[in-house]
């Protein structure tokens, strides 16, 4: 799979999750895939929330190691 072909499945992962995120005031933003890590940002509600790091580990990373060969970690980045 080619570098393109992986953040095409990346992009379309982000926008499968985005409905769980929009739900609760949230919303994520891919940034940018680096050395197997694909990095996000998470935004509105999601910032403060206690749930933040089970969201990002669960969710987000969990369906993107899934889902998208290539992808060996998820990070956020402010």
């Amino acid at each position: 799979m080619t570098y393109e072909e992986i953040i095409v499945e990346i992009k379309e992962v982000v926008e499968l999750i985005r409905p769980y995120i929009n739900r609760d005031g949230g919303d994520i933003e891919f940034v940018k895939f680096e050395d197997g890590i694909v990095f996000v940002k998470l935004k509105g509600a999601c910032v403060g929330c206690a749930g933040f790091e089970d969201t990002l580990s669960e969710l987000v990373e969990d369906t993107m190691l899934e889902r998208v060969p290539g992808v060996i970690g998820v990070e956020h980045v402010w």
